[in-house]
């Protein structure tokens, strides 16, 4: 059985604040921190990093 990533993303994301109700703050914090860091000059070293 093969589930995108975003769905996988999005249950793992709900179920992460239903259960350990994370502040609001950190949330905005770590998604946007992701956002910016995946569309700049440091996403080819943290891609190397993954794999």
């Amino acid at each position: 059985m093969q589930v995108p990533l975003w769905f996988a993303l999005l249950v793992v994301g709900y179920l992460g604040v239903k259960l350990i109700r994370p502040p609001a703050w950190l949330i905005v914090v770590l998604l946007l921190g992701g956002f910016l860091l995946a569309d700049s000059v440091l996403a080819p070293a943290i891609s190397a990093l993954v794999k």
